[in-house]
């Protein structure tokens, strides 16, 4: 086989393939082992009717045209990877000679990933959660223990911000009970505002045996009620003070008030930490994509698109849930429900041409040394050995895509180790601390789609936040 490329006009090029008689006659003999299989010949085993038998009963024709729709793909295909062809969207085949016989030509109109710039990555300012604790954070979380340890002691005052009371409750509209919402001896924590939005407004300033009649809208629901509400008891939390005998005999982890403190503090900051990195990647590929003014291929956000909608179809059959029934239920249709994730998926295209114009920019390649690196995290996530995804990858033609999106993360390593990285108050973020030991996830969804059989052929479906 033969091949060369041609540049066009709008992020195209012209694949130009050429097949030798001799090549693709092996191809048509292909084709005629799988007529084999199909017609019946007296004397001979399905599949076992030898090709000039075939040729001579039903000509040479049928196994040609055979043979052209099976191997125009895969030749096809290995002159995209010949000339490293970065495809976005399925070519346009036209066969220019070969239809009836001799050496098989065609050509191949392909759409391929534009190469941006973008300016100014170097400079990328990030705001994240401040990853440091706050007294007052630690002593929100110690009230919190503190009221989960507490008893409800009754008193003799009206009802005030924070009081429990027990109550029964009638809600009627039209003289008939609206169900879920007649409770009996139910114990209310005022401020909770669980049942309309001046529910606790009617109970403050309220004392034991009153019966209060008003009329306000449930929660959920547009219509008013009637509700009639007896205070049975009114009760205030009975805090425990806090000691290290206290802290000792409840907890039992700690003996003293400041090892406590010292691990609620610990916890956290290992929360804030956490929940810090977990942003950093999608706070960092936004504002590289506003950096982003190059106009996206719209076939790339499209196939973006298909694969975000499957994904959500699998996760809902996934939970037992009909995508339709849930789209009903939540007033959406085909096309709206669609309509909302284009936007994550234009992001996404940008977020993909964006970190491969810095990757360029950089001189960022990826070696052998990171190919095998790869090769092994995929076969740990999957329970396979390393050289049987290295095998399947290969064999499938999806080594350059693994290539590339290993150099998208490693350029978004380079993003996260030069941005400036900050609170919401402008106070700078310990980069050290941030990134630390972590594996450079960075909350990025460099999702490789590693769902698949490594022993057998397979569509490779490569997707980093859906991109291609």
């Amino acid at each position: 086989m033969k091949s060369s490329v041609e540049p066009l006009e709008g992020n195209k090029v012209k694949l130009y393939v050429e097949v030798d008689e001799a090549e693709f006659d092996r191809e048509i003999d292909r084709a005629f082992k799988q007529i084999a299989r199909e017609v019946r010949l007296p004397g001979f085993r399905a599949g076992k009717a030898p090709r000039k038998l075939l040729e001579a009963r039903i000509g040479i024709g049928p196994a040609r045209e055979q043979a052209l729709r099976d191997s125009i793909p895969e030749f096809l295909a290995k002159a995209v990877n010949e000339h490293a062809v970065d495809l976005i969207a399925t070519p346009e085949v036209e066969i220019t000679a070969g239809q009836d016989d001799g050496p098989v030509e065609f050509d191949a109109t392909c759409e391929v990933r534009p190469e941006i710039t973008v300016p100014g990555y170097g400079g990328l300012r990030v705001e994240l959660p401040s990853i440091s604790v706050a007294d007052d954070e630690i002593e929100a979380a110690i009230d919190t223990e503190r009221r989960q340890h507490a008893g409800l002691l009754t008193v003799e005052r009206p009802v005030e911000q924070g009081d429990y009371v027990l109550l029964d409750m009638n809600v009627t509209r039209d003289g008939e009970e609206l169900t879920g919402l007649n409770p009996e001896d139910w114990s209310y924590e005022v401020g909770q505002g669980w049942v309309t939005d001046d529910f606790d407004d009617q109970l403050i300033g309220a004392s034991a045996g009153d019966r209060l009649e008003f009329t306000s809208t449930p929660k959920g629901v547009d219509e008013p009620a009637d509700f009639v509400v007896v205070v049975k008891q009114v009760q205030e939390l009975d805090l425990p003070e806090i000691t290290d005998e206290w802290v000792a005999d409840t907890l039992g982890e700690f003996d003293s008030i400041e090892q406590w403190r010292a691990s609620v503090s610990e916890r956290i900051a290992a929360t804030k930490l956490n929940q810090a990195r977990s942003m950093l990647g999608g706070k960092l590929t936004e504002s590289l994509a506003l950096l982003v003014d190059h106009e996206i291929p719209e076939s790339m956000v499209q196939s973006d698109l298909r694969s975000r909608v499957e994904r959500m179809t699998q996760q809902f059959q996934a939970q037992g849930i009909d995508l339709g029934a849930w789209m009903s239920a939540t007033g959406q249709d085909p096309e709206s429900f669609t309509a909302g994730l284009r936007e994550q998926s234009e992001q996404a295209v940008k977020v993909d041409l964006a970190l491969r114009a810095v990757a360029t920019a950089e001189g960022i390649e990826v070696d052998d040394v990171d190919l095998e690196a790869e090769y092994a995290k995929i076969a740990m996530q999957v329970g396979r050995k390393s050289r049987e995804v290295r095998q399947a990858y290969e064999q499938n033609h999806a080594v350059s895509e693994l290539r590339s999106q290993i150099r998208k993360t490693k350029a978004l390593d380079w993003l996260v180790e030069r941005a400036e990285i900050v609170d919401a108050d402008g106070a700078p973020i310990d980069r050290d601390l941030l990134i630390g030991n972590h594996d450079h996830d960075h909350g990025h969804d460099h999702d490789h789609d590693h769902d698949h059989d490594h022993d057998h052929d397979h569509d490779h479906d490569d997707d980093e936040n859906g991109e291609g």
